[in-house]
């Protein structure tokens, strides 16, 4: 056996080979791998800055999310008051137009009622005028004499009464 064929041992080539791999080496490690940790630690930067805003965005969303519901509550809160004091506005109106009512109703059947009294004690005056007129005729008729004056007015006076006294009787029913 020759000592060529024998491969695990060095010879020129191999010296020239690892020169050149060791120049490759030492290219790549001053140029290349420079630029590419720059690219490597670029692109981590990106990623821990994405995660942090993904982190404070998750966290703004959240705060975000507890302030809706801290408004919504809020607004249920005031809406229930809204609806309170509109209700009790409403019963306020309510009892106030209630009461101003009876109000005008007293003052409109006080009046109708004066009214009656009026018309009644009209009437009954005028029918007593027209009573003692009639009933002067009539006894002047029945008698065939005129009669005297002061006993006229002692009937009318005693008709009147009897009227008012029926009239009064009437009225207390």
């Amino acid at each position: 056996m020759s000592t060529a064929s024998i491969f695990l041992l060095p010879n020129g080539t191999w010296f020239v080979e690892l020169a050149v791999f060791i120049i490759i080496l030492l290219v790549v490690a001053k140029y290349a791998l420079p630029k590419l940790n720059a690219m490597i630690e670029a692109r981590q930067d990106k990623i821990r800055t994405a995660l942090e805003a993904a982190d404070e965005a998750r966290a703004a969303a959240a705060a975000a999310g507890d302030e809706r519901a801290r408004v919504i509550t809020e607004a249920r809160e005031q809406a229930r008051e809204i609806v309170a004091n509109a209700q009790a506005l409403s019963d306020q109106v309510k009892a106030e137009s209630g009461a101003r009512g009876q109000v005008e109703y007293d003052r409109i059947v006080g009046l109708a009622n004066a009214e009656v009294v009026s018309a009644r004690q009209r009437a009954i005056d005028e029918a007593s005028a027209k009573i003692g007129e009639i009933v002067f005729d009539l006894v002047a008729k029945i008698v065939g004499r005129e009669v005297d004056q002061n006993a006229h007015q002692d009937l009318v006076r005693e008709a009147v009464a009897a009227l008012n006294a029926q009239a009064q009787r009437e009225s207390n029913r």
